[in-house]
């Protein structure tokens, strides 16, 4: 059920990134043509495409968790006993959730401190921008928490230990059906 909803609100995330990257390449070919062609250019695209591109990249790595898609290595990993790599994916998973804690809490501050300020070209709160971190921590944390909830009750099968997957071996549809 929780598993279900992570997967729509990534899919959800998934349309967003490509929503982003789409207006991202017309804003800025966009405004080379008109560098280019017309000797002008449109000033807003280039702060709105920055902003896009951080957006994205959080919301990405929000993706990646779920499908853990992020890149890592696990040559130390493979090839300890189970009781090893369940402590290890443990332990990773605790920091993972530690990280987000701090990612929320400096961005969260950096989203207050930022609010009144505005941005040079789209003249708009300073915040919105800082708020992507404040997104990420608050998306990624539960998808963390359901893994170690799945690692300590021992829902999680043991191919699942190991916390990547080599490109070859990334699924192709639902990462968790």
């Amino acid at each position: 059920m929780v598993q279900k909803l992570i997967n729509g609100y990534c899919r959800l995330l998934a349309v967003l990134m490509v929503l982003s990257l789409a207006a991202m390449v017309v804003m800025v070919f966009g405004n080379v043509v008109m560098r280019y062609g017309f000797n002008s250019g449109i000033t807003l695209s280039e702060e709105l495409s920055r902003w896009l591109f951080v957006w994205m990249t959080f919301l990405g790595a929000v993706v990646a968790i779920n499908e853990r898609g992020h890149l890592g290595t696990d040559s130390l990993i493979s090839r300890l006993p189970v009781a090893g790599q369940k402590f290890c994916l443990g332990l990773s998973l605790l920091l993972m959730l530690f990280i987000c804690w701090l990612v929320f809490k400096g961005s969260l501050e950096q989203t207050k401190i930022n609010w009144e300020s505005t941005s040079a070209v789209m003249e708009t709160s300073m915040g919105y921008f800082y708020a992507s971190g404040v997104v990420f921590a608050v998306l990624a944390a539960p998808i963390l928490l359901l893994n170690l909830v799945r690692l300590v009750t021992g829902q999680m099968a043991d191919s699942e230990l190991i916390g990547i997957r080599e490109s070859d071996d990334m699924p192709h549809g639902d990462p968790h059906p």
